[in-house]
């Protein structure tokens, strides 16, 4: 099999275009979910939740949050370990979920995880039994009785019950089976999942790693194994390379040289473009790092700073607050990686009145350099 060549400038617009950030709009929301493949969830609500965020900047003004409610009550997208999918894809997790009961851990937080799901079993079959006959419930609702309470360093120090649900979603055990306003519900999954034939896993993975392909644009075979969503993409589409970057990437080559029809846009810390933090420096050129669990003295773009894309560059970071009690939505700073023209300050500033106007917020620009 031939390998393909790439230039910097068509590896970037493939990553892109498949993130749906090209002018091409998609259809509205489920096209949106289904092309993407997911949505990560977090809590995080600096300027607005991040599946509401990374919708806007693909939707614009004809997204709206309740439409992402609907469709969750609705059981068209459900939610699984801290993603938002398609309900039909959930067929491709199951085997993954049911071998994961069994399959010996690969990487230190895999072991870490396991060894501590292990401690606290009993907990586990009390949150099993409790909920098989009172869920679905918040998780507050659910009986602590781990021996083993959990160890981090971050904001999930001690809430035991939180992270072995987390766990226990991963097996495929439990699920979520809606929300109270933020507080997830849950439930045991055979009440909340589509009774729809499990894919088996090697079928599963290989239809995965395709439509994470499809998602991505341009991916490396193998990378770091990472939680939530890998980064890699197997055998799927055909080898490349591109120019200045070492190594192979794989491409799905009928979408190497479709139009490309610029424009810009506001992305999420969380974004899938930006997320593989390794990619995005290879192909960007990009410097980018979430700076929220950093002191502020030490932060050099902002708590919750949002990558500026326009065109097929990131070209900056908005440092700004959804400032709700205020009313206002206050741009503390734009930070230009290079010197914007004038045609990317008005791109810039029209994606920013966008913002606010979504958000039902007044614009305050407090500085800008």
């Amino acid at each position: 099999m031939a390998v393909h060549k790439l230039s910097l400038q068509t590896a970037r617009r493939m990553a892109v275009r498949a993130q749906m950030l090209s002018r091409e709009r998609p259809a509205g929301l489920l096209d949106l979910v289904r092309r993407l493949t997911l949505l990560q969830v977090d809590p995080t609500a600096a300027i607005a939740p991040n599946a509401d965020l990374v919708a806007w900047s693909r939707l614009g003004s004809a997204y709206a949050p309740q439409d992402l409610t609907a469709a969750l009550a609705q059981r068209r997208l459900i939610e699984l370990m801290a993603t938002i999918r398609p309900a039909e894809d959930l067929a491709l997790h199951r085997a993954e979920m049911l071998a994961l009961r069994e399959r010996p851990p690969v990487v230190e937080w895999q072991v870490r995880h396991r060894a501590w799901l292990q401690a606290n079993d009993a907990c586990r079959r009390d949150i099993l039994a409790r909920l098989a006959e009172q869920g679905p419930l918040p998780s507050r609702q659910l009986p602590d009785s781990c021996a083993v309470p959990w160890q981090s360093s971050g904001w999930t120090h001690d809430q035991n019950v939180i992270r072995l649900l987390d766990l226990m979603a991963a097996r495929g055990e439990v699920a979520v089976a809606g929300r109270l306003a933020r507080e997830r519900l849950w439930d045991l999954a055979e009440r909340v999942y589509p009774d729809d034939p499990i894919v088996p896993e090697p079928e599963a993975l290989r239809r995965q790693n395709e439509r994470r392909l499809q998602a991505l644009g341009i991916a490396r075979a193998k990378t770091t194994k990472v939680p939530i969503e890998p980064y890699d993409v197997g055998e799927a589409g055909e080898p490349a390379v591109v120019e200045g970057v070492k190594g192979e990437w794989r491409i799905d080559p009928a979408r190497r040289d479709q139009p490309f029809a610029a424009r810009t846009a506001l992305l999420s810390p969380f974004d899938r473009l930006i997320h593989d933090r390794k990619r995005t420096l290879e192909l960007f050129g990009f410097d980018y790092g979430l700076e929220m669990y950093k002191p502020a003295a030490q932060r050099r773009w902002g708590y919750f700073a949002l990558p500026i894309l326009h065109g097929d560059r990131l070209v900056g970071k908005l440092d700004a607050t959804a400032d709700r009690p205020a009313g206002v939505l206050r741009v503390n700073a734009i930070h230009q990686d290079q010197r914007f023209t004038k045609a990317v300050s008005a791109a810039v500033d029209k994606e920013i009145a966008a913002l606010a106007q979504w958000l039902q917020l007044d614009l305050v620009r407090a500085a800008s350099r």
